[in-house]
């Protein structure tokens, strides 16, 4: 008999309450609570050691968790963990991708692992939604780090999961790299999928997110969309200054690309 969901299709494709970890002496996370509504963008904002990862991976049924419930796509973490690695995707902090293999040969191997049909065709459109067509028949290791990474979030996507985890997929990138991969993830969104985001980078939350939790030691202090979490802070008083550019502006424009060009003509580009 198959499993089925906790609830039919709930309005939450996550929801979060009172997890705890601890890791010998060190409490990794203390009673963290939040709900991810379907087809959104969440992000996880904090700094290193604040229990980002501890959660994805109690999230992903890597790690279980000392105290709390959590589901996924309606299925208890705990109880039906099987049914929720059917229903997830994780990308780590660092692209996981075989660079002697080329790109097309990448998503193939996954599509095959996970015994799906018509693997060609499901890898030829993979490869035309992250813009890496013209560079599929080229070995991995030629790639840029943001070619590497769209790769690593396509490979991710073969099976259709509805709930994307991605565990700071910026890391490491250059301003023009990491654009690439903002605008991957707004079109993961776009097309239905729901996707948590962990980042310590302000201006990736403030980019993509639909609602930011932050997580500060073990615990989430604030959550709710950008416009809600800018009422925290008293009225700003109104000040005539000059605007200058910040250095990643500088950068983008040098280059010719700005935050919103997703095309990435970089593509074939090497590191």
């Amino acid at each position: 008999m198959t499993a089925q969901p906790v609830t039919a299709q709930p309005v939450q494709a996550i929801h979060v309450q009172g997890l705890e970890k601890s890791y010998k002496k060190l409490r990794a996370l203390r009673g963290v609570d939040f709900d991810v509504a379907r087809g959104s963008i969440f992000a996880l904002l904090g700094s290193n050691g604040a229990g980002k990862t501890t959660v994805v991976k109690i999230l992903s049924t890597l790690l279980k968790p000392d105290a709390g419930t959590a589901t996924v796509d309606g299925f208890d973490v705990a109880a039906q963990p099987g049914c929720v690695r059917a229903s997830i995707s994780l990308t780590g902090q660092f692209a996981a991708v075989d660079e002697i293999l080329t790109g097309r040969e990448n998503l193939v191997l996954m599509a095959r692992l996970r015994h799906l049909k018509d693997a060609g065709q499901i890898v030829s459109d993979l490869l035309a939604r992250f813009q890496l067509t013209d560079a599929a028949g080229r070995r991995v290791s030629t790639y840029s780090g943001g070619m590497r990474r769209r790769l690593d979030i396509a490979m991710s996507l073969i099976g259709n999961a509805p709930v994307i985890f991605l565990d700071e997929p910026t890391t490491g990138l250059d301003p023009q790299s990491r654009v690439e991969v903002w605008n991957s993830v707004r079109q993961l969104a776009g097309q239905g999928s729901t996707v948590l985001l962990t980042t310590q980078n302000l201006d990736e939350a403030e980019q993509l997110a639909d609602r930011i939790a932050i997580l500060h030691q073990g615990r989430i202090i604030a959550n709710g969309t950008l416009a809600e979490l800018k009422q925290l802070f008293p009225p700003a008083k109104v000040e005539y200054v000059e605007k200058q550019p910040t250095l990643e502006d500088i950068f983008l424009a040098i280059t010719g690309h700005d935050r919103t060009d997703g095309a990435a003509s970089a593509d074939g580009a090497d590191n």
